[in-house]
């Protein structure tokens, strides 16, 4: 099935479809999807797990709770793609206006996604309101990690002015529209709130709670996050100063 196919069959009943990408996270996606089911229980809302070619039993522990979860949907792809690609394709095949990501490593918590949901949804909000990106309290990672963080985070803040502290945060929430007209690369998954800024849409931030990993290993290095973020950042720089936005438009 093509994306575009795949795209057209939307559900107006929807309230939320969470996109979790995975590679190797058989240890973990059990507890996941459980907790996910927990959190959104009283929410009509899909859960789309996209397995990015994971040599280990990943997919076949989705199988199995498939059976269980009825609101699990299982996609996999052909060829190991990245964490952004997977995002993108599990936004591709939503059926929800409305989308929540977090990270298949279990450190982001599912119980922290019904209030950024309130929070882009309630009463009074910006009516260009698209996205509400997570601020990690606590962080549970190691001190070389979150060091790295801190500065690349810094850098990343003071040159695309993108106003998030925290732009590595894998729980978010934002309007599957306005993500989809965003220019895609790879790792555009860190660079979500300039490129909504950039297209004239308003963002916020939420703070979530953060946990330790309890099984299998991180698939990034602070030597790899270094070596793709400058070429990363001088793109969207790029991007940004090449944008003219017309505020909208109307047709006569």
């Amino acid at each position: 099935m093509s994306i575009a196919q795949k795209s057209l069959d939307r559900d107006a009943e929807l309230e939320l479809s969470v996109v979790v990408p995975v590679y190797n996270e058989s240890e973990n996606v059990t507890q996941l999807v459980e907790e996910i089911a927990q959190a959104l229980f009283a929410t009509s809302y899909e859960m789309i797990f996209v397995d990015d070619c994971s040599t280990d039993k990943t997919v076949e522990v989705l199988k199995i709770l498939k059976s269980k979860h009825p609101t699990l949907r299982v996609i996999s792809h052909k060829a190991n793609a990245g964490q952004s690609r997977s995002v993108r394709t599990g936004v591709f095949a939503a059926k929800g206006d409305l989308i929540a990501t977090l990270d298949g490593d279990g450190q982001n918590n599912p119980a922290d996604i019904p209030k950024m949901w309130a929070q882009i949804n309630r009463d009074g909000a910006p009516e260009n309101l698209a996205l509400i990106g997570g601020k990690r309290l606590k962080r549970q990672d190691s001190q070389a990690k979150l060091l790295a963080s801190r500065f690349g985070n810094g850098i990343r803040k003071k040159l695309l002015k993108d106003q998030a502290e925290d732009t590595g945060c894998g729980i978010k929430v934002f309007k599957r529209e306005a993500f989809l007209r965003l220019p895609y690369f790879d790792h555009i998954h860190r660079y979500i709130p300039a490129l909504m800024l950039r297209e004239g849409y308003d963002i916020e931030f939420s703070d979530v709670s953060h946990r330790a990993r309890i099984a299998g290993k991180s698939k990034y290095t602070n030597f790899g996050r270094l070596k793709v973020s400058i070429a990363d950042i001088r793109g969207v720089m790029w991007l940004i100063s090449r944008s003219r936005n017309p505020q909208g438009w109307d047709e006569i």
